[in-house]
């Protein structure tokens, strides 16, 4: 074997090695998270970079976290370089490499003797960090509405934690102790990270580790190269709708052209809708991260998904539009319903190329359920925020999934008995929307059906989405039911709610949220 060429032993070794690095980065912060939003719903996610910011390896996280958190790490370091053993970088400002602003993302630099040699990162969504409604997800209309706005900062330098610095953080979440039992539990996460790459680096010496993190960012490109090479030629356009802004009923386009040519794949997304006056605009990071999600949904399951990926990928977002607002847009809804959107275009697109291996679209939302008020029993302000799972489009050899989270959001499902001890709500009703998902020789996934108790005034915050258009089918399949967002008062009465709003309930009123079925394949 020449020396130039790389062992693929030892190549598939320090493959595992780095991703289980950032896999009990994970594991440490889901165990020791404060909030239900971590400790059950596992709203997080960890990876490993060089030190010069490219992404190594990930954890199997949620999906529109890891694709975007390299540009957090950019940030960083433009912002905060020089770097000294013990620093932590805090940030959430959606256009200085973050999603939006509950997503709050910490950065470390990991040193071996004076060298800077790797960085680890975290984001998790806090459950409120701020802004005009409880859980952070307005139906806002600027971006200050939203939460506080955090740039690239250090929240530890040289291992002292800024006390003045968390003090205003906390100052402006309704959840000051969960904010803070949360940053704790990322901080923790880091030295576990830093931990297990000294280990490797004692072990292996600095050079060679270094040498194989090379390696494996050459071999997932030529992997993902090979993988675009089973794409024809040609290219191929895709259209579909976001409901509405949530402040204006028009709905909002999303457009893309995939151009594949050999190996090289250019993804363009021209004929997107322009910015949005509501909360449903995504940061040009968000639309790579679901390119990077489709791409990586096409390849083999040994691909490692590190910078090496980008590589034959070129990405055009017009300024201005949906995908790259530009400040001072609002922006909690990009991150968790556009990034859907999407990725519905591009499998759209790319079952053209490929209608024997593309699914139907999903249901297309994370059906984003907040609240917040005083509670009752403690007096104290509580707040909460999750993501209702839904159906799975069907696919060329098999039924979509029923009540699953789908494509760019991989979370858990809280527990009601957690909900319940946390929260003045009951949950009366979790269960299947049996027969919402699309007709087809293979059949879409169905949503669910969750219904929920108010026992203490509350403000309840939705921002959702497919409440207009179903979820498409393919090959002939019919389209999924859309999703339902309903109030049912004191009188039982049952009033439809929009798609994206925020109102006031009192003690004995419920909440009704019908999440989308997925679409169906076939005749």
């Amino acid at each position: 074997m020449p020396p130039s060429t790389p062992d693929p032993i030892k190549l598939s070794i320090f493959n595992h090695l780095f991703a289980s690095v950032a896999e009990e980065m994970g594991v440490t912060l889901g165990r020791t998270g404060y909030s239900p939003n971590i400790k059950e719903r596992r709203d997080y996610s960890c990876a490993v970079f060089l030190g010069d910011g490219r992404m190594l390896a990930q954890a199997a996280h949620i999906p529109v976290h890891l694709g975007a958190m390299p540009e957090s790490v950019r940030a960083a370091i433009e912002a905060c370089e020089p770097f000294h053993p013990g620093d932590v970088i805090i940030l959430n400002d959606p256009y200085l490499g973050g999603t939006h602003l509950p997503d709050i993302t910490l950065v470390s630099p990991v040193f071996f003797d004076d060298d800077l040699a790797f960085f680890v990162a975290s984001r998790a969504h806090h459950a409120d960090i701020g802004g005009m409604s409880p859980g952070s997800m307005p139906v806002a209309t600027e971006i200050y509405q939203e939460g506080i706005i955090i740039p690239p900062v250090r929240l530890v330098r040289a291992g002292e934690l800024q006390e003045d610095l968390l003090a205003l953080i906390l100052r402006n979440s309704r959840t000051p102790e969960e904010r803070q039992g949360d940053l704790a539990a990322q901080r923790a996460a880091h030295r576990i990270g830093e931990r297990r790459l000294g280990e490797l680096i004692e072990q292996y010496g600095l050079a060679e580790v270094q040498a194989q993190a090379e390696g494996l960012l050459t071999y997932a490109e030529q992997l993902i190269r090979a993988e675009i090479r089973t794409i024809p030629d040609g290219a191929y356009v895709f259209r579909d709708m976001l409901d509405d802004s949530g402040i204006t009923n028009d709905p909002l386009p999303v457009q893309v052209t995939v151009t594949v040519a050999g190996d090289q794949i250019t993804v363009d997304f021209a004929g997107t809708a322009d910015a949005a006056a509501g909360p449903m605009n995504a940061v040009r990071a968000i639309a790579s991260s679901a390119v990077m999600y489709v791409l990586r949904t096409l390849a083999s399951d040994d691909l490692p998904m590190n910078a090496g990926v980008f590589a034959p990928v070129d990405i055009v977002v017009p300024a201005g539009s949906l995908l790259d607002p530009g400040p001072p847009h609002a922006v909690a809804g990009g991150n968790v319903e556009t990034s859907q959107r999407v990725v519905d275009v591009l499998f759209g697109a790319l079952a053209q190329a490929l209608p024997d291996r593309v699914p139907a679209a999903s249901q297309g939302t994370m059906n984003n359920f907040s609240l917040g008020g005083i509670h009752p029993g403690t007096g104290q302000v509580f707040a909460y925020y999750e993501t209702i799972a839904g159906g799975a489009g069907a696919g060329p050899h098999q039924d979509g999934a029923s009540a699953v989270q789908v494509h760019m959001t991989n979370t858990a499902n809280t527990p009601i008995e957690a909900l319940e001890m946390a929260l003045p709500i009951r949950v009366e009703r979790f269960g299947i929307r049996t027969g919402s998902g699309g007709a087809g020789h293979y059949r879409g996934g169905d949503g669910l059906v969750r219904t929920v108790t108010f026992l203490a005034p509350a403000r309840v915050t939705i921002l959702s989405e497919r409440r207009r258009r179903g979820p498409y089918g393919l090959a002939g399949g019919s389209s999924g039911t859309p999703g339902r967002n309903l109030h049912i008062g004191l009188d039982g009465v049952e009033t439809q709610l929009p798609g994206k709003v925020s109102l006031d309930v009192q003690p004995g009123e419920q909440i009704r949220i019908e999440t989308p079925g997925g679409g169906g394949w076939g005749q």
